[in-house]
Formats: structure tokens, sequence, C-alpha cells
């Protein structure tokens, strides 16, 4: 379990952040493979410097994955409270996203293989309209995934019976 900050934002758990280092050691590291071909073919007549650039780009793009991935993790913070739903990331280009609990339409829990075996799940609130329509927040605590997704149904429950006899007059 982890504990907020001074705010109520509440960081991911730590065993995320291996989660986030594999994704971007992966990713970075196909293209530090992708990109051995261009050098290859563009640098064929000076091969020492083919052969030096093929070494950095085979430690120098997955080393900045791995940092990458360190850093998303470290600025990654989720909210719930009486409004709704917020996701902050960031910290060079920070992004905030709030969801008003009037907004939220329904909510999913996924788990892949990798987030199963950590103890992890992806929640996937989905919001009324058309535009950016589902927030998905992936690294979360198991628990805390499913107590989110639980109380956010609940609020889109307790909205719709709010509204269900709001309008019913008996002519």
């Amino acid at each position: 379990m982890t504990t907020p900050d001074d705010d109520g934002w509440q960081p991911l758990p730590r065993r995320a952040r291996t989660l986030f280092m594999l994704g971007n050691g992966l990713g970075f590291g196909l293209l530090a493979l992708g990109s051995l071909i261009p050098i290859g073919v563009l640098l064929r007549d000076t091969q020492w410097l083919a052969l030096g650039l093929a070494l950095a780009s085979l430690v120098l793009l997955p080393g900045f994955g791995l940092w990458l991935a360190h850093r998303q993790f470290r600025h990654a913070r989720w909210l719930l409270d009486d409004t709704g739903f917020g996701w902050r990331r960031g910290r060079l280009w920070h992004a905030e996203t709030r969801v008003p609990r009037t907004r939220v339409q329904h909510v999913d829990l996924k788990r892949g293989p990798l987030e199963r075996r950590f103890g992890l799940s992806t929640l996937v609130v989905h919001t009324a309209g058309t535009r950016d329509s589902a927030v998905a927040v992936q690294g979360l605590d198991a628990a805390d995934a499913e107590r989110l997704r639980d109380r956010l149904a609940q609020q889109v429950d307790d909205d719709d019976g709010h509204f269900a006899g709001a309008g019913d007059v008996d002519a």
C-alpha cells in the first residue's frame, strides 16, 4: 500500500515500476535493433563508425527507455474524491485528466499476464462523450483498482437512481 501525497494524490505501488521498465526497455530495445539496419546500410563504407553507432544505439536507446520509465513511474498519481477521478502524470510535460463522477458511464478492470504476476491492474474509466472517452490507468495495485472500480460504479448507480425518479409523474 502506498501513502498519499499531502494533496491526496496517490502514487502507484513500487512494483509498478518494474512493469513500466519492462515496457519501455522492450520498446526502446526493439527500436535500437531496428536502428541497426539503417546504420549498416548508410554507413557500410565506414565500418568503424557504423560499429560505434550500432553499439551506442544498443546501449543508449534501451538505457534511455529505462530512465524514462523510472521518471514516468515517479510522476504518476491518481485521485478519487467526491468530484470524481483524477489521473496525473509527467513532470516536464505535465498532464492531468479529471473525470467528473457525473460523466462516468462504466468502469472496467484489465489484468494482463504481467500485471497478474505483479498484483497490478489497469483501470479503464469510460466517460460520456466522444473525445477521449476513456481514461486508462495502468499499474494500479489490484486491490486499489477493485476499490476504485466499485466506488466509481457505486457513484454511477447512485446517480442513476437519483435521476430515475426525478421525472416520473403520473398523469
